[in-house]
């Protein structure tokens, strides 16, 4: 995603801070709005003149892309010494050069703009809307069509679309971290505030990409855009992202080259100034060595896996926001998920309303259940649309039918919450004394209940060992009482318990199956009595590790909770905040550790993971909160985008242990020919049309085939793997080209030009041809075939390199015909050295799997405020690029290219 322009033409007419200061009805009056919201058509009209509420583009950007591949390090190392080669007369040189940066750019270019273009349309199919009152009728528009007069409805949940003035609200309280750092949520009403308050004083005024933690409200939009708080700093960051574990080994590896090419590269120059060599010719041969050593076309390499990758997980409906996180999708060891729609199917029914006691009837609970719901009852009855799953269900129920809701009157409701865990109504029905009924967990509403019968015990054991999901009603009566609190939850009497079911899926345990194959280990974290969870997993023959309770978790230490969440399979009745706790000690103990949850309560945990994976249906905190969005909650889907990271990974690995393995020995060898030798062994030209040849086979590297064991576990940047791998296959490659020459010097008295075309001839043999030993660690070919492009790309360019020497162009390329001797013994020379790379290979993976896996650092990949405001940013975007506008009057801001002032982001966001 791109920054957006931003048009400096409209003035806004009132700021929020302004807002802020004067009462709602002045407020709507100055937006030029009312109750009943904008007309359509006034709508409509402001949208045009301001532009959409956006501070993002997820448009596929052609300059961005080819912005991201000029600035990889070994590009600009390339295009460094393009630009010397020219400035020292050697145009040949700065040819070649030119023409592999061409082919690595334009390569990773056409694959990662196809990848955007991939992800442009997926990310267009996930839409956050807001209800909206225009022409005095609610209705749902996208977030991004918000004018400033909007008069918005919001409830739990839901991230604030526009800093906004708040007209009227219930228990509401915010969570407004993102912006001030502080991690208490913050209560919200309509009354305005003095003059001069500072940004986390302003009470009576919600804040863009901010949290409704509780409650519900009706606010009226102020500003959007890059005009909001939120919107100003979103733009202020641009588009720089917090890198991934990957980004940060590929950054690992590239300084590691970079002091294997110093090093290199400065000896060369030094010892052939020493030997009284032209300084030009030394200074270019050192240049091309350094070349040489790189493998140039890795960003084409990576770009081409990540865009392969991308297209095949399109197909499966799973939307990637960045492309990067498919490498940490393969990444994953550990899964933590819940269970509704996830191990279940996720279409919950009422099954019972079972009476706390024998005299009461059925129905007369039923009603109490319908009663105890923040929904209009009219409404609710027509449709239930909005509801949570267990209202829905209840609801939606035949015996509902019969409810009539103009008999009752809701004076007043206390909203369901995540620590309460409960729904309370005040109702009166026909005129009677009204009523307190609270409807949630039947812990927790036993809990504030007086003289229940000994029975009920024995009825709620019995549902939650059949792996039902109870909720329990209980009610008092309320005569006189007109406004509810929480205070007023006590000395209820249980009604009796309300039954619904969710199945487990079908496919499901393929599915587990597959994960556990793949290494992954699944934990459930749910908000589910235990013997429910326990049963569930029972029926789909999951062997559990054990179960901790949301008390069990609350009562541990960090240091038994990191061992105890190890061993645990279930984590049941826990917060979220416990959720995210639980997350980050599995992080700790060296796990990598994906989240998937599409709840509220589930985006802290989201946050805290290394990999957030949230579905299209998830409320907008969870979807806003994962970097995988998967348009159906399948295991199965989750399990082939697992699998979809691991190959790309292991291919890339390929490309790098190859490259630097065969480049570091032949560079090696031209290093130390160039010491001995009376003459260059490669021209420079020839180093590098060496390199580019052997590098272009090689792009066929991203569809090969994986191994199936290198599928079954995550695999991690190893840098000290990759040095060792270097220092041994690089020196036998080296013993080999010292075979050539000596082969050259003294068994065909070679000249120069014989001497350079032989030892280009056999390197580019013995380099492209390694890859069939190195791509595997089983026997190539019998028990690991590469795939036919591979095939076919590597002995292309073998062919095509044997064929250079002898074309009409050697001598062009400063080489002489050889004799036909050499071709017989370049051939005995090379079976002989893919023979050794395969006896070196097998002992070098009998040591390195002795040696215990490198864990992954602590603290990798942890997120800061900048990936959480970038995350977040990214709801507010447009398919298109489009002009935001600023204010420019006083008390206004405008856009700033670098930075932003005011209040910044703190690290308690983080979380």
């Amino acid at each position: 995603m791109s920054e957006l322009d931003v048009h400096e033409s409209y003035s806004s007419p009132l700021a929020i801070s302004e807002a802020a200061r004067t009462p709602a009805g002045s407020v709507l009056e100055q937006l030029g709005s009312g109750p009943t919201g904008l007309s359509r058509a006034e709508a409509d009209k402001r949208l045009a003149e301001l532009g959409p509420n956006a501070v993002r583009t997820h448009q596929a950007s052609g300059w961005s892309v080819l912005g991201r591949q000029l600035g990889s390090p070994i590009l600009i190392l390339l295009l460094i010494t393009a630009g010397l080669s020219l400035f020292l007369g050697d145009a040949t040189n700065s040819i070649v050069i030119g023409v592999i940066l061409l082919v690595s750019v334009g390569l990773g270019f056409s694959n990662e703009f196809r990848a955007e273009r991939a992800a442009e349309a997926l990310h267009s199919r996930v839409t956050h809307r807001a209800v909206v009152v225009r022409d005095g009728t609610a209705r749902e528009v996208d977030v991004t069509a918000l004018v400033p007069g909007d008069v918005v409805h919001l409830g739990i949940g839901a991230i604030i679309p526009a800093d906004m003035r708040v007209l009227t609200a219930k228990d509401l309280l915010c969570d407004e971290s993102i912006l001030t750092g502080e991690s208490l949520p913050v209560p919200k009403d309509p009354a305005p505030v003095p003059g001069g308050a500072a940004l986390a004083d302003l009470s009576c005024c919600l804040f863009m990409g901010t949290v409704i933690q509780s409650g519900n409200c009706a606010g009226v939009v102020v500003a959007t855009g890059g005009r909001a708080e939120f919107g100003r700093i979103a733009l202020g960051l641009g588009e720089r992202q917090p890198q991934t574990e990957f980004q940060l080994g590929l950054k690992r590896f590239s300084f590691l080259l970079l002091q294997v090419a110093i090093g290199l590269t400065s000896l060369i120059f030094i010892a052939n100034l020493l030997l009284h060599r032209p300084v030009i010719d030394s200074l270019l041969f050192s240049l091309a060595i350094a070349v040489g050593i790189t493998p140039q076309l890795l960003p084409a390499v990576v770009s081409t896996s990540l865009a392969t990758g991308t297209r095949q997980l399109a197909k499966r409906k799973v939307l990637v926001k960045r492309l990067v996180c498919i490498e940490d999708l393969g990444d994953m060891d550990i899964l933590v998920t819940d269970k509704t729609g996830t191990l279940t199917e996720g279409r919950i029914s009422f099954t019972a309303a079972l009476p706390a006691r024998a005299s009461a009837p059925p129905g007369e609970l039923l009603t109490l259940g319908l009663l105890a719901t923040e929904a209009d009852y009219a409404e609710a009855k027509v449709s239930t649309v909005g509801l949570n799953p267990l209202d829905a269900a209840l609801w939606a129920s035949a015996d509902a039918a019969a409810f009539q809701p103009a008999r009752y009157e809701r004076l007043d409701v206390i909203d369901f919450d995540h620590q309460r865990r409960r729904t309370s109504v005040l109702v009166r029905e026909d005129g009677a004394p009204a009523r307190v009924i609270t409807k949630g967990s039947p812990e927790d509403v036993l809990a504030l209940c007086r003289d229940t019968p000994a029975s009920v015990q024995a009825i709620l054991d019995e549902q939650f060992d059949a792996g039902s999901r109870v909720v329990a009603v209980a009610s008092r009566p309320a005569d006189g009482l007109v406004d509810l609190t929480p205070a007023d939850e006590k000395d209820l009497v249980l009604a009796g318990f309300l039954v619904f079911l969710d199945r487990p899926k079908a496919n499901v345990r393929a599915s587990l199956d597959q994960l556990e194959a793949l290494g992954i280990t699944v934990k459930i974290a749910t908000g589910d009595n235990a013997k429910v969870a326990e049963k569930v997993c029972d029926d789909l023959g999951v062997l559990s590790g054990g179960t901790l309770s949301g008390a069990a978790v609350e009562a541990m230490s960090d240091e038994e909770l990191s061992a105890a969440a190890r061993e645990a399979s279930i984590f049941a009745r826990v917060s979220p905040e416990q959720k995210a706790r639980i997350i980050r000690l599995l992080r700790q103990s060296g796990g990598a550790v994906g989240f998937m949850g599409d709840g509220v309560n589930d985006a802290l945990a989201l946050h805290a993971a290394d990999i957030g994976i949230s579905v299209d249906s998830a409320t907008d905190v969870a979807k806003d909160a994962a970097d995988v969005v998967l348009m159906d909650k399948d295991l199965g889907v989750l399990a082939e985008g697992v699998m979809e990271g691991r190959r790309i990974f292991a291919n890339t690995i390929k490309y790098v242990l190859m490259g630097t393995s065969s480049n570091f020995g032949n560079m090696f060898s031209a290093a130390t020919a160039s010491v001995v030798l009376s003459f260059l062994p490669m021209l420079p030209g020839q180093i590098l049309l060496n390199n580019l040849l052997y590098d272009t086979g090689q792009l066929a590297i991203p569809g090969d085939r994986v191994d199936k064991e290198q599928l079954l576990a995550p695999s991690h940047w190893n840098i000290a793997f990759i040095r060792r791998f270097m220092f041994l296959f690089g020196p036998i490659s080296s013993v080999f080209d010292f075979a050539t020459f000596a082969l050259m010097l003294y068994a065909f008295d070679a000249v120069p030009g014989e001497f350079r075309a032989g030892w280009f001839i056999e390197s580019i043999a013995t380099q492209t041809l390694i890859i069939f030993a190195i791509r595997t660690r089983r026997v190539p070919f019998f028990r690991s075939r590469p795939s036919a492009g591979l095939l076919v790309a590597s002995l292309g360019v073998v062919a095509l390199g044997v064929f250079l020497p002898l074309s009409p162009l050697a001598g062009v390329l400063g080489f002489d015909p050889l004799p036909v001797p050499f071709f017989l013994a370049l051939l005995g020379m090379t079976v002989v050295y893919l023979v050794l790379v395969e006896t070196a290979k097998q002992w070098f993976f009998s040591r390195a799997a002795q040696q215990p896996a490198v864990p992954k650092p602590v603290g990798v990949g942890r997120r800061g405020s900048t990936h959480h405001i970038a995350r977040r940013a990214a709801r507010f975007s447009i398919p298109v690029a489009a002009p935001l506008l600023v204010n420019r009057g006083p008390g206004r801001r405008r856009r700033r290219k670098t930075g932003h002032k005011g209040p910044r982001p703190s690290a308690a966001a983080d979380g």
